[in-house]
């Protein structure tokens, strides 16, 4: 059996090698397979078969391996950044990932549902660890910048604990960003279960009866965005209006990540409420 898996890993490695354009049409059919066979087991065989992976990548619009990815990583890149969703078209426009493109930085949108759960257990390619485009701290951020958002955060504290109380049992807190260009707010997940985790979960927990799954959620602010700018306005003046935006703004990054909404009526009623 050995034997046999040895000569069908070396069989598909050259025809990566040699026959790109067959071993693409393979993986449209079995790709799914292998990453399977990368979670599997504990990623018992997930040195044997990552190079045989292949996403799309945001810079050349195709199928690209990791060695070929990480050999053109920028020269001060620590990350493989990816990106999970629905579909590449629906990765692509994710707030996010403008200013990755922005910054030159190349994207590895994955939209099967086994995707991240497949990165998790690979963790690392090369000694670069793989880091969602959903995180935190995606590793751009100079010392200063860090600095003026952790400033801007705390003369702004008011208003964000006034966001954050608006939206109690729905996300964990309110915060500042600097992961956003044109984009007002985005949401991401804090703690093991990604937002993309949690919708795969939950589809399988409807189809067999289990337990649903919740992340953690934290709703990001471009401080440099009119709208936050609008915020700050509405609760120096102790309007109540400032929940409402909340509301508005949650919703909307809920419907940017795929999420489902609890009340699209009411959402649709509150910003019909502020544009009459």
């Amino acid at each position: 059996a050995s034997r046999i898996e040895k000569k069908i890993l070396s069989e598909l490695t050259n025809m990566l090698t040699k026959e790109r354009e067959t071993y693409e049409e393979f993986w449209k059919e079995f790709g799914l397979n292998i990453k399977f066979g990368v979670y599997n087991n504990y990623g018992m065989d997930k040195d044997k078969l990552q190079d045989l992976l292949l996403f799309y990548s945001s810079k050349d619009q195709k199928l690209v391996t990791l060695n070929e990815y990480v050999n053109r990583m920028k020269e001060d890149q620590k990350y493989i950044y990816y990106a999970c969703g629905e579909t590449i078209d629906k990765i692509k426009l994710l707030p996010v990932m403008e200013t990755l493109s922005d910054k030159g930085y190349e994207v590895l949108c994955m939209d099967d549902s086994i995707d991240e759960f497949c990165v998790k257990m690979l963790a690392k390619y090369n000694d670069k660890e793989f880091k969602s485009i959903a995180d935190a701290d995606l590793g751009l951020d100079s010392e200063d910048e860090k600095e003026e958002i952790k400033k801007l955060s705390e003369d702004n504290k008011d208003v964000l604990e006034a966001l954050g109380k608006a939206l109690e049992g729905k996300v964990k807190k309110v915060e500042l960003t600097s992961r956003l260009k044109s984009h007002p707010c985005c949401l991401r997940a804090e703690g093991p279960v990604t937002l993309e985790m949690e919708k795969v979960l939950n589809q399988q927990a409807a189809v067999n009866g289990g337990q649903s799954v919740h992340a953690e959620r934290v709703l990001e602010l471009n401080a440099e965005h009119p709208i936050f700018k609008k915020l700050c306005a509405l609760q120096a003046e102790g309007s109540d209006k400032v929940s409402t935006y909340a509301d508005i703004l949650y919703t909307q990054a809920l419907l940017i990540e795929g999420m489902p909404v609890d009340d699209p009526v009411a959402y649709a009623n509150a910003v019909c409420n502020l544009l009459s």
